[in-house]
């Protein structure tokens, strides 16, 4: 279960004042909170680290309605987003909920109601990514994933994993034949901008061993990065 230490929350509006409000009281609730006043300067960063988005809608340049469609569209991420706006009119909602936005608020706002939303709709993500990984083991050939248990089996002898294994085991088993680069995988797994690319190359050596002979199906694509390749 994740903790509010480990959310990452990213907003983006051109008042600065905005920004300021929104970052000291999520993080007065242990959130985790970066700020940029632009959708350029947020298009600059990796924006998969993210659990949940609050865009400011008409900004100076792209606006926050570009900025979320990139995010859904172009970067296929389904963390939660928030429009933040004084645009309060039927169709500027419908636009925003048809882009795929999880909430809107309008300005002038209560902050106690942005973040009893924030906390509401980051428990219903949580219930949800929960009950998307209790599913069944993930099995190929002699080699079983436990999703409960966290475990590895191969031909049937357990073999212990550290969470971040577990991590990148599932992600790789859960998309076979795919390729993740590095940076994918330091989004996906890490979620933390300090990682260095070093480190994926280290576990998934490490993950190569505790296959035993199942090692070859890890596969290193040079110059792209790494997949689990069936026979």
């Amino acid at each position: 279960m994740a903790t509010k230490e480990s959310i990452y929350i990213l907003v983006v509006d051109d008042e600065e004042d905005i920004c300021e409000i929104l970052k000291y009281n999520l993080e007065s609730e242990g959130y985790h909170v970066d700020t940029m006043n632009s959708s350029e300067e947020a298009l600059k960063i990796r924006l998969e680290k993210y659990h949940l988005f609050l865009l400011d809608v008409m900004m100076k340049g792209q606006s926050g309605y570009r900025l979320a469609d990139e995010i859904r569209k172009q970067r296929k991420i389904k963390a939660p987003i928030f429009f933040i706006t004084a645009r309060t009119s039927e169709n500027d909602k419908l636009t925003g909920f048809s882009i795929g936005a999880d909430d809107y608020i309008t300005k002038p706002f209560s902050i106690k109601e942005v973040v009893a939303r924030v906390k509401a709709v980051l428990r219903r993500s949580e219930k949800e990514a929960m009950y998307e990984t209790a599913q069944a083991n993930i099995k190929w050939s002699g080699l079983e994933l436990d999703v409960e248990r966290k475990r590895l089996y191969v031909e049937g002898a357990s073999t212990d994993l550290t969470p971040i294994e577990y991590k990148l085991l599932l992600v790789l088993l859960k998309n076979p034949g795919r390729i993740f680069g590095r940076d994918q995988l330091l989004d996906t797994v890490w979620r933390d901008v300090n990682v260095t690319d070093r480190t994926v190359d280290v576990h998934i050596t490490r993950l190569r061993k505790k296959l035993g002979i199942y090692e070859k199906n890890l596969i290193t694509r040079k110059g792209y990065g790494y997949c689990f390749e069936p026979e």
